[in-house]
């Protein structure tokens, strides 16, 4: 028989156990949610450097690399604001309107897929897309992208600094530059994050019912990790996707369109994608309006409603919608400041126009 020391000793370690475990329960809240990181994730093959960054940023604010001179990236994805263009949908060269909402440019450094179908594994990959599409910035081909700026000397001295001097000037280098400055656009020490370190007071009372709440009813389920946009221990180019509508059916579907876009299955064709959307990130998501894939959805309030019902099958009360709201006005973080930057002059000549 053990003896009575042992017992009391083998009691008292179950007990501090106990109230450990029953701490945490009770504040599984704080445990629940993550701070964003300082630094995004980067690629082995495209480190950081202060020229880079500058040459990305040119090249995200010239509507030079759009055929007609009209689009940049900037356009659709304004860093002097919430990172979007604020619109249901894009316009791209000759007044074209896109299928599809701009998402936020600002955190996509930790998205592990880019666009809404995720048909992009990395910021590279999404860089050279809008380039080329014929809605959004027209040019018929990377070849004359390539040849654009290379008809720049500015850009080129540039790119021979970054790359070096061996044909720097790549359709490639041009999307590692703009990811490189993408990668600077993060939007640290929310008020949620500042509560999450400790600031209790960082967070009214409203926001605080409201975190609670997105997690008691599931919504956390699918915006989890530190940028509220899936896990955070996927790999790059791996994705984390959900089906939109889960619960079809609802007056939302034909009210907002939310059925006629099959989602990931218009990249992939795969039947089993039919509907299934890269989950977007809540960060910065009062500043984002209007909302999903298509921007029907005008408000916060109506778009947590919608959510609700079509992802979860829940009606929440106007009360359940604020608090809601409170939370996610509080992930709206500190957003660097950004100046436009002096780009590469065209000399005696114009590259946007043929006589």
């Amino acid at each position: 028989m053990e003896s009575f020391f042992t017992h009391y000793w083998r009691m008292r370690g179950l007990l501090i156990v106990t109230l450990f475990l029953i701490a945490m329960l009770s504040s599984s809240i704080v445990f629940a949610f993550e701070a964003l990181p300082s630094k995004p994730p980067i690629p082995k093959d495209n480190p950081i450097t202060p020229a880079k960054i500058e040459l990305g940023k040119q090249l995200f604010f010239d509507p030079r690399l759009s055929v007609d001179g009209t689009v940049s990236c900037n356009s659709c994805h304004n860093v002097m604001a919430g990172g979007t263009d604020n619109r249901p949908v894009s316009v791209g060269v000759s007044g074209q309107k896109g299928g599809r909402s701009a998402p936020t440019v600002w955190n996509a450094a930790f998205l592990t897929t880019q666009f809404w179908d995720g048909r992009a594994a990395t910021l590279e990959d999404q860089a050279k897309g809008p380039i080329l599409n014929p809605i959004e910035m027209g040019m018929p081909h990377k070849d004359v992208a390539v040849d654009r700026i290379k008809a720049m000397p500015g850009y080129v001295s540039q790119f021979e600094n970054v790359f070096g001097k061996k044909n720097p000037v790549t359709y490639d280098n041009i999307a590692k530059a703009i990811a490189t400055y993408e990668r600077t656009l993060i939007t640290p020490n929310s008020p949620f994050d500042r509560y999450i370190k400790g600031d209790k007071k960082a967070l009214s009372s409203t926001a605080i019912a409201g975190m609670k709440l997105v997690d008691k009813v599931g919504c956390t389920g699918c915006h989890s990790g530190s940028n509220f946009a899936g896990p955070t221990n996927l790999k790059m180019g791996e994705g984390f996707f959900q089906k939109f509508p889960a619960f079809p059916g609802s007056k939302y579907d034909k009210k907002y369109d939310l059925i006629s876009d099959l989602g990931r299955y218009e990249a992939t064709k795969k039947n089993e994608d039919k509907h299934m959307w890269r989950v977007p990130t809540w960060r910065n998501i009062a500043v984002t309006a209007p909302y999903f894939h298509n921007g029907t959805v005008s408000t916060l309030e109506e778009a947590v409603r919608v959510m609700a019902k079509t992802q979860l099958n829940t009606k929440l009360s106007n009360k359940e919608v604020g608090n809601i709201v409170a939370f996610l006005n509080s992930l709206t973080g500190e957003f660097p400041k950004q100046s436009m930057p002096r780009l590469p002059d065209t000399t005696n000549t114009s590259l946007t126009t043929t006589n």
